[in-house]
This record gives structure tokens, sequence and C-alpha cells, in this order.
């Protein structure tokens, strides 16, 4: 019985070999900020209101111009398609039905262009790295745009990749084609290995045009080259000159770059350390919440990612200030475990969290969330 993120997660080491399993769901040396991203959700208990007679809260918000059901976005999980024969198409089919959003990876399996003919492209983000060669970079601005995505996500908080230990045990990005070791891990997940050796996309579908590797740990290996680790302000303006849409920076956690962004232009920030994936030590994007939406003054929306995995979580984020939150792990962990249906059957789980979490703390909407102050004083 899958009741929580934990289980889903639990199903999906169990249908994905190792070390794909262990690609998604680790982080960088100790993994410090990717327990401390779960941690720091106790620092910030409850204080309810009762007796206010709510019978169904309304869990619906607008998000960057587009209304949602609830505050919830799909975070973008680089390779997150080769988890399910279904693909990202089944996780982008999933949030639209819900009337959610998801973020599209510059590195998924399905390419943009694919993903805008399965939904519709206004349920769409698409998330951009920078890379060495600003004419590729440009491209994908062109095809994003083409494909008729409306919200550009930058992020800003990968100059370099820093030491994985499992992916290093697993040979990830270091080895060009698969070894026998990840074969063998196969072989112990034969539905998995069926279902994907019967797709014809098994590479990054956004850098096929860009001969980057015929296979997808070739491409692993030339990303890692090819992205440049010396963006800053300059290219943030390049790219909002760039891009007529919504345009929104992920990876920012100090308030001054919060300031720096509102100056430039940009529309929304999200919190963010990368699911502690990048600077191990760093703070949880929650810690950070309040100092950025003071910083922020209305001037653009904060969105939040890191860690999120109950209802409950969504409200402490929204009392905190957030206009959203994103997940990324869960949603691939559902996927993983049980394809379309299981992305939809975790959105369930999200929505019904969040509507009971509400009830108890006596918010009949949203808006109720920012404007009452449900957290104990400090």
């Amino acid at each position: 019985m899958i009741v929580s993120v934990d289980d889903f997660r639990t199903a999906a080491r169990r249908r994905v070999p190792r070390w794909l399993f262990d690609y998604v769901d680790g982080g960088s040396y100790a993994e410090a900020t990717l327990l401390r991203n779960r941690s720091c959700f106790n620092e910030h208990p409850f204080l309810p209101r009762v007796l206010r007679q709510i019978a169904q809260p309304d869990t619906t918000t607008t998000v960057l111009g587009v209304k949602h059901a609830f505050p919830l976005i799909l975070s973008p999980v680089g390779m997150g398609g080769m988890l399910s024969a279904a693909g990202e198409g089944a996780a982008a089919r999933a949030a639209a039905d819900a009337a959610l959003s998801m973020c599209v990876s510059h590195f998924s399996i399905a390419s943009i262009e694919n993903l805008a003919r399965t939904v519709d492209p206004a349920r769409l983000m698409f998330q951009l790295y920078i890379f060495r060669d600003r004419a590729i970079t440009a491209d994908m601005v062109r095809r994003a745009w083409d494909a008729g995505v409306r919200t550009l996500v930058l992020t800003v908080d990968t100059p370099v990749t820093p030491l994985r230990e499992r992916d290093a045990r697993n040979g990830f990005r270091r080895l060009s084609r698969l070894s026998g070791r990840q074969i063998c891990q196969m072989a112990f997940r034969p539905r998995w290995t069926l279902g994907v050796a019967q797709r014809s996309d098994r590479v990054i579908g956004n850098l096929v045009p860009y001969s980057m590797g015929r296979t997808l740990f070739e491409q692993a290996a030339t990303i890692s080259r090819s992205l440049d680790p010396a963006i800053g302000w300059a290219d943030v303006a390049w790219l909002r000159q760039l891009w007529k849409g919504q345009f929104v920076l992920k990876g920012i956690l100090h308030p001054e770059d919060t300031e720096r962004a509102a100056g430039i232009g940009v529309d929304a920030v999200i919190l963010s350390n990368h699911g502690g994936r990048q600077l191990d030590g760093a703070v949880a994007a929650l810690e950070t919440l309040e100092a950025n939406v003071a910083t922020a003054a209305g001037r653009l929306e904060i969105l939040v990612d890191g860690g999120f995995r109950y209802g409950n979580d969504i409200i402490r984020a929204l009392t905190l200030g957030a206009r959203a939150v994103m997940v990324g792990r869960p949603w691939a962990y559902a996927l993983a475990a049980g394809g379309e249906k299981g992305v939809r059957d975790l959105l369930t789980y999200f929505h019904e969290g969040l509507q009971s979490g509400m009830s108890l703390l006596g918010a009949d909407r949203i808006q109720n969330l920012q404007e009452e102050n449900y957290q104990v004083p400090v």
C-alpha cells in the first residue's frame, strides 16, 4: 500500500536499476543539505484556529498568470523520462489534468516540442542551462517559444557539478556506455529494462539537434564539459531581453540575489539548493523564505522547492509567504513506481493533504494562509 512519498520512493527503488535510482535520489558529498531540506520543517510548528465552519477549503491560486488547482508545480528532473516506459509525457499529462504545471528539464528525455504536443504548453515551463556556446542556448530559447511555452526558468546554482558519491560509485557521467555492473543491475529489473528497451527515445531529446552524443551516457559526459561555469548577471540580463514571456531564476537563496533579480525585471525566483545536489552544507530554501519574501516586497513571485513531502509542508511555505512550491523527487519516484497513474495518485495525495491541513488550521482559502498568522510566534 502506497500512502506517502516515502512509499513511492521504496517502490521506485525496487523497480529501477540502482545507478538510475541513485542518480535521482542522491545528493552531493555527505548529503547534509539533502537531509536539512527535510529536518527544517520541524522548526515551523502551526498555531491553528478552530470553530471556523470550513467544509471545503478553496485551494485554487494563480502562479505566473496561470490558474492552478492548488499551489504545486512539478520541478525539472533531468533524464526523468528514463524512470518509466511512460516517460515525462505521463507526468506532464497528470499535472495538466490536475490543473497544475510542469517545469520541463533542459535534459529531459522527451523534447520540449514533443511535450508541448502532449499537453497545453500553457501548463509547461522550460528549464534552461547556459552553455559555453551561446548559440545553443539562444536556439533552445527559440525552440521553447516556438513550441508555445511562455515561462522560461534559468537555473543559476550549477556553475560546477560537485562530487555526488553515489553517481561516482556507479560510474555515472564517467562512462560513455553501460558497464557490466550496470547491465547486471538492469537484469534484476526486467520489467523496467523491457519497457525502456521498447522505446525509441533513449537519449536526451532536447540535445539531439546539437550532436552531443549517441547515447545517454555520452550526452551526460558532454554536458559536464559544455555548461558555462562563469555565468553572471549580465547573462541573466541578456536572457531577459531575449525572452518575451515570464522569466524565472531557479537556485536563489540569498535575499540580495532576489533584489538583483527584481532589478533586472525577473518575474519570479525559485528558492532552491538544487535538492541538496550542489553545495553541501547550504541552508534549506525554507529557511530563507521569509527574508526573500520581505526583499521581494511584491515585485516578483517567490516559489520554493526542496524536501516537500506532505500537504502540510505546502502550508508551511505558504504561511511564510511563498506563492507556490515545487516538487521534483516525489514525482520522479511516483513515475518510476506507477507510471502516469502513480503521478496522478501523488498529486491527489498532496492535494488532499493540503485540504485537510487547511481545515484543521482554520484557513478557508490560500490567501487566508498569508493574511493570518498560523505560525507559533518566535
